[in-house]
Parts: structure tokens; sequence; C-alpha cells
């Protein structure tokens, strides 16, 4: 039987979670694996978890709709869903469900790759713009989480891993209509604010945004509830656009509670990221999450992660605070630079936010 000795190497070189949870005869995990919940964490109710029908839906056509009254209700739904969840879901968003489908059948088949072949695309650093690894930052993390990923920036510049051989075809379309979509949420989240709506396109320079595919793999777990895909979190940047196989996993915090997310066919999980928090200065929160993972079968979600141009500086909207009287409740960072200190730590909540905070 496999020993949880023989099943971690060093830090630097890590063993994949995939090719751990195949090793024969696996029924624990190595003490790396072990995550310690905290109190809250424990007494939190993930097994009756507050039902789907009051995560916030919408609808995608209604914001791009010619009808001013249809638009205006959208907008305010939105503005409405960023500062009570900092989550939504997207329906009618326009994306092509074959192309939907097409992306996360390219995923798993990436990660279907042999071990060798997907050690081509590990990175050095947290800027590399192709990066293959497990765990969160291996170098850093004290607890391991069981989870292999895949990242990849794919805007301003394109990027794709060489394999599978259509990855780079299908990522393109498919990043490039997500980032259409990602824009024009954020161009209603800016109305939603009593903004211009190209207030973030233009002072964060979205012509030339940061956008990050990542892919997620979580295999079956023996013991799910001593470890955790992706510990409590929330994400760098102002939108992500996640979607996942019919495996569920992604849950949120709210109101002090933990939510169970199942997203709805053909929609995209969305919530709102750190710079949203502090461009708004605190209207809008971004959603601390996690991933949990099951002793029966495999996860695969997708998230694209859209940020500012890594130029630019993000600080509370001077317009916003000028309307409102209000004093700035963070300091203005550069988002390479914030980018930086998120992806070399531990993730730990709000951690990295924490730091902007007057």
């Amino acid at each position: 039987m496999a020993t949880a000795a023989s099943l971690v190497s060093s830090p630097y070189k890590m063993t994949s979670v995939k090719d751990l949870a195949e090793s024969p005869g696996l029924s624990s995990i190595p003490s790396a694996y072990t995550f310690r919940k905290n109190q809250n964490d424990q007494q939190s109710s993930i097994s009756d978890p507050e039902p789907d029908d009051s995560i916030p839906i919408i609808d995608f056509s209604l914001l791009i709709s010619s009808c001013p009254e249809q638009r205006y209700k959208i907008i305010h739904d939105l503005g409405k869903a960023c500062q009570e969840w900092g989550f939504f879901m997207v329906i009618n968003h326009g994306v092509p469900e074959s192309l939907i489908k097409s992306m996360m059948d390219t995923c798993k088949r990436f990660f279907d790759l042999t071990e060798e072949e997907k050690r081509e695309f590990e990175g050095k650093a947290v800027l590399d713009p192709i990066r293959y690894g497990t765990s969160f930052n291996a170098s850093v993390d004290k607890v391991l989480f069981w989870r292999d990923f895949l990242k990849v920036f794919v805007h301003p510049q394109f990027h794709s891993p060489a394999k599978p051989s259509e990855f780079r075809e299908i990522a393109m379309e498919y990043c490039r209509r997500t980032r259409e979509v990602a824009r024009e949420l954020l161009r209603g989240i800016s109305e939603s604010l009593g903004l211009d709506a190209s207030y973030i396109d233009k002072t964060l320079n979205l012509d030339s945004g940061l956008q990050i595919l990542v892919a997620n793999f979580y295999p079956p777990c023996p013991q799910p509830n001593l470890a955790m895909g992706m510990p409590p979190h929330s994400d760098h940047g102002l939108l992500t656009l996640l979607i996942q196989n019919e495996n569920g996993g992604l849950q949120l915090q709210h109101n002090g509670k933990w939510v169970n997310v199942n997203a709805s066919s053909n929609s995209f999980m969305v919530n709102t990221a750190d710079h949203i928090e502090i461009l708004s200065n605190g209207k809008y929160k971004s959603i601390v999450h996690r991933a949990v993972v099951n002793n029966i079968r495999t996860r695969i979600s997708l998230a694209m992660a859209h940020g500012p141009s890594l130029d630019a500086i993000v600080s509370p909207a001077q317009e916003l605070m000028d309307r409102e009287n209000q004093v700035p409740g963070y300091v203005g960072i550069k988002y390479k630079k914030y980018l930086e200190l998120q992806q070399s730590n531990q993730l730990d909540n709000k951690s990295c936010l924490d730091r902007a905070r007057i």
C-alpha cells in the first residue's frame, strides 16, 4: 500500500495530485495535505446550504438590450449582486455551448497528458506566461491542496501550451468570447456605481488588460473531509468567469456561512475580485470562496481571470468618493505588484487585500 512518505517528494518537485490519486491502494492522504479548518468552518453547514435560487442571476441579453428600461433594471440587479453577494450567475451570454464543451474537453486532455509531457510547461516564476503545477504555490504552501493546475496568460499577448495540439485554436476563441462578456459586465458594473460606462475600461486600460486562463484538476480524494482543493481566498483582478464539469465543489462565504454553488446549464459563475473592491472603495466586496473535494468523481473547472493592465495603478474612483463624500479606504497599488504579492505567498482569505487597506 502506498504511504504518505513515498508519495510526496521535495516541495519544489511535487508529485502531481493526479498521480497521487491514481496510486494503487491509496486509502489515506499524506499528512502534508491535511487541511485544518477553523472553528467557524467546522460550525458552518456544507451539507445543508442555502438554496441555489438565492444566488443572483444576471441575464446578459438584457445588459446588451436596446431597451433602456430592461438595461436599467439589469444594471440595478448587477449592482445589487455585487454589493450583497460579490457573485452571480450569467445566463444568455452568447458564448456557444459547443465552444464551452470543447474548451473543457481540451483542458481534460491536457491533464491526461503524461507527467513528463505536462512538466514541459512547468513555470519557474509567478508571472511566467505558461505554468503547470500542483497545489497553489508548493514552494511556500504550509498545507498542500488537492489540485493540479495550468495557468496561461492569454491577453494582451496570447500564449498556449503546445499540447494538446488543438488547445491553441480552441482557447484563443474561447478567451476572446469570454473577454467580451467580462468587458460588457464591467461596463454595467461601472454604471451601477454611478460612473460612466467606460470608466473602468479606460481608467484601467482594459485594451491591455490581463486575462489569465486557469484550468483546475481535482481528482477523487480518499479523505475529502481532511483535504481542500483550494483554501478560502479572494481573487486578484476585477472579475473571474468560471465554468466546471458536472461535478460541483465551489463554495462561497455569504453572511458568515458557506454556500454550495451548483451552476445552471450553460451559465458562467462570476465573482467580483479584489480590484473591484478597491475601485468601489469597499462598496462592492470581493467574495471569499473555496474549492472542496469528493471521493468519487474528478472535478475540472476553468476560471478566466480578468484584470487591469499590469501597469495600471488601481485606487478608489475619485468621482465616487467626491459624490459620496468619502475618504479612500485603500491605497493605490500597481496591479503587477499586487499580482506578484498574492501569487508568491500563501492564500489566506483576503490577506493580500488587507495590505492595501488604509
